[in-house]
């Protein structure tokens, strides 16, 4: 069996958590780690430690170690502050905003309306997509490392986004918020692009709904305080 450095399992587990494979509430066991990586516990041991500073896993001494639930109010508040400072960058972008850019812009949309049309789309995929788009006016306004803050600084939320592309699958829907965003920055039209920035970010409590609190409860911590509308989450 190949035995895999302490790099290697942190990415694979570390991966399989914001994908949702490994499920949140799940637990992790040592010995099964170091019989999947074919390695001792000193590397599980480390790499796990590694994901609970991530704030990826918790660990309950000689009791158990499992994947972090969600927690609503965390992420509401990485949502709020994410429309607010990508709704600025963006309004920044579409002040100065070449036809060449646009064109990118679109291509990138393009290639996601592709891949939504495909029978069974690749979740991994369309977000990896996804991300490069959003990342597209960061990069193109000299704001990389606020983007890099964004994505190290919002586990929970790139966990709720991948909840929202697995369980609702409504891909179509996220590729025509981006037209409308698109075309809004086209016009360089502030108040259109900030309040369909905050329509698109909140997206995904929307499209859940109700699941939230019932279909996947068990995701989310408990004591958990849901909105009675999705509406409610919106500045």
């Amino acid at each position: 069996m190949q035995a895999f450095s302490s790099h290697d399992i942190f990415q694979t587990l570390y991966q399989q958590i914001m994908l949702l494979e490994l499920k949140p509430g799940s637990t992790l066991r040592e010995n099964a780690l170091c019989e999947q990586f074919g390695v001792s516990r000193t590397p599980v041991r480390s790499v796990l430690q590694e994901l609970r500073i991530a704030g990826l896993i918790e660990v309950t001494p000689y009791k158990s170690t499992r994947v972090t639930q969600l927690d609503f109010d965390t992420i509401s508040q990485q949502i709020y502050l994410r429309n607010a400072v990508e709704s600025a960058v963006m309004t920044d972008f579409a002040a100065a905003c070449t036809p060449e850019q646009l064109t990118q812009l679109k291509t990138r949309n393009d290639a996601l309306r592709r891949l939504a049309a495909q029978p069974h789309p690749d979740p991994r995929m369309f977000y990896e997509l996804d991300s490069r788009l959003h990342e597209s006016w960061f990069l193109a306004t000299g704001k990389d490392q606020l983007w890099q803050l964004i994505q190290t600084s919002q586990n929970s939320y790139s966990r709720f986004r991948m909840l929202d592309l697995v369980a609702v699958g409504n891909f179509g829907d996220i590729v025509a918020e981006h037209d409308v965003l698109l075309d809004a920055i086209a016009r360089n039209d502030t108040a259109a692009i900030r309040a369909q920035c905050s329509r698109h970010l909140y997206g995904g409590v929307t499209r859940l709904g109700e699941e939230l609190s019932t279909k996947y409860a068990d995701y989310f911590v408990s004591g958990t305080h849901w909105p009675d509308h999705a509406k409610e989450m919106q500045p």
